[in-house]
This record gives C-alpha cells, sequence and structure tokens, in this order.
C-alpha cells in the first residue's frame, strides 16, 4: 500500500515560512529543513500557490511567503493543496459479485470510508498553521 508524506511537507514548509514572518525563503532553504531535493519543494510550492497560500517570486528577492497570517490557514486547506487522492481507497480490482460479502463490500465501505475523510478533514480544519508553529517553539527546540 502506498502513502503519502506530501501533507507533512507542506505543512513544515509553512511552518517554516511562518517561522520566518514574511520574510522570503528559498526552495533550497526549505528543501534543507525537509532533507529532500528543491524539486520536491517546488512542486509542493505550486500547489499550495494555486490554493492560495503562498505567494512565491522568482529572480531578484526570490523565494517564497506565506499569502495570509497563519492564524487564517488551516490544516484542512493544506491538506486539499497537496493531496490528489482521499485517504482511504478500495482496491482497484472489483470483488466477486457471486460473494455474498464481495457483492456489497464495496457500498459498504464507501461509507464508512466517506465519513473517516470527512471526520479527519474536520478535525484538521480546528488546527491553524499558528497552533502548529505555536508547538514548534513550546517544545524549546526553535532557536
Amino acid at each position: 500500500m502506498r502513502t503519502s508524506c506530501r501533507f507533512a511537507m507542506a505543512v513544515h514548509v509553512l511552518a517554516v515560512l511562518a517561522y520566518q514572518e514574511g520574510d522570503r525563503v528559498t526552495s533550497a532553504a526549505l528543501a534543507g529543513s525537509i532533507n529532500t531535493n528543491p524539486v520536491i519543494i517546488r512542486r509542493l510550492l505550486l500547489a499550495l500557490q494555486k490554493a492560495g497560500l503562498v505567494d512565491t517570486c522568482r529572480g531578484a528577492g526570490a523565494g517564497s511567503r506565506l499569502s495570509r497570517s497563519p492564524k487564517r490557514i488551516n490544516l484542512a486547506e493544506i491538506y486539499r493543496s497537496v493531496e490528489a487522492c482521499e485517504s482511504f481507497a478500495t482496491p482497484s480490482k472489483k470483488p466477486n459479485n457471486a460473494c455474498p460479502v464481495g457483492h456489497c463490500i464495496l457500498e459498504a465501505l464507501d461509507v464508512i470510508f466517506t465519513s473517516a475523510q470527512s471526520a479527519m478533514e474536520r478535525d484538521l480544519a480546528k488546527t491553524t498553521l499558528a497552533d502548529v508553529i505555536a508547538r514548534v517553539k513550546a517544545s524549546g527546540a526553535c532557536k
């Protein structure tokens, strides 16, 4: 089963931008913080820019910064901007329709998965990027 770390990386990127309080940060600096390739960060930044969460500038003064206050960005927005698919998925092959479970399992799982996805997004919406920064600062690790 494949999992995605785009959401976690996007929160990390936005947390760095929030921590910099309006100063532009290059994709190379962001990549250094996450310990990944700047190309991956640039792809994330494109999605975040499309969602209206960051402002990116090329050339002199290049870099990215938040497009609005961290208090006005919630984790559900970030999640939806970078995750292409739902967290829960059913197998691509259809189950055996002759089986009493197989013929109706997808409908049963769809209801459960839809509910779980909605609950997760509702919970993420309760946390802002400012809340994340407060936790990071409270950890004492920031200098």
